[in-house]
């Protein structure tokens, strides 16, 4: 038994890879440990105001909490991410789906999704701000036009590699074109919808950020422009290290989405 094991192990392991003597785990964690610490000594050496190291943000942070203006900024921007993902997910899903499966809705939108997506949006911010003013539904536009693309497009090359055969089986079953979306279509396509919405959280939380700096004073974005100017760095930090969370958390969230509707597409290896 023991015999079989080591050579399903050496089967599993990618080839050229030798066996690590540390947890993939560990290493992360020592690897970042190494990082902090190394800041937090040369920004204790520096003594310069407006450079900062981690107890220090951390510091701040604690002092933001406790008078409530991180809580109100981050809930002002969780809101309008939120949103704005949401839209683009309900949007970009359907339109890559009828994008990948009719012909004439491909070549009617193609023109206009290529044009966008390859334009810088941040050049498109001071036009919506002007057009839809100030406010919160100007931002949840933004975030949503960050977002849209991504999903739409992996949407629809999901859908355009859905294999043949699954299809033509389908259709000898006489499968309506409704049951064939849902049955085969939307689970082969599955992996590339999850990765489109992986690659438009970390668009969308430039767009939420970019957004609330043209924007009403609310939000993280206002936060960092705040310190900024004032070259308060430790508090500055402290929406930076949040929405470095926020990145980090949901795009965790999503690959553990993805491990369970699509196992078959996420490597085994960490």
């Amino acid at each position: 038994m023991n015999a079989l094991a080591a050579r399903q192990t050496r089967r599993a392991r990618p080839t050229g890879a030798p066996a690590s003597a540390f947890p993939a785990r560990m290493v992360r964690l020592v690897s970042l440990g190494a990082g902090v610490v190394a800041w937090e000594v040369y920004g204790r050496a520096v003594h310069s105001p407006i450079f900062t190291y981690p107890s220090a943000v951390a510091a701040a942070g604690v002092d933001l909490v406790r008078t409530g203006e991180l809580p109100s900024y981050l809930g002002s921007s969780l809101v309008v991410f939120s949103l704005g993902l949401l839209l683009a997910v309900a949007v970009g899903i359907p339109l890559g789906v009828l994008m990948g499966r009719r012909a004439m809705v491909e070549h009617a939108i193609d023109p206009w999704v290529n044009v966008f997506y390859a334009m810088p949006m941040v050049a498109l911010i001071p036009v919506l701000v002007m057009w839809l003013g100030f406010q919160t539904k100007a931002k949840v536009i933004i975030v949503f036009l960050f977002c849209v693309f991504p999903v739409l497009i992996n949407t629809y090359q999901g859908v355009r590699s859905t294999d043949a055969r699954l299809l033509e089986v389908a259709r000898s079953f006489c499968s309506p074109e409704g049951r064939l979306w849902r049955d085969v279509v939307l689970p082969s396509a599955a992996p590339f919808i999850v990765a489109g919405v992986r690659l438009a959280l970390g668009r969308g939380l430039v767009g939420m950020v970019v957004s609330e700096f043209y924007t009403t004073i609310t939000g993280l974005g206002y936060m960092i422009v705040q310190y900024a100017n004032t070259f308060r760095t430790d508090r500055l930090f402290v929406p930076i290290v949040v929405l470095m969370i926020m990145g980090v958390g949901l795009t965790g969230l999503l690959r553990s989405l993805e491990r369970r509707i699509a196992p078959w597409h996420v490597p085994g290896q960490e």
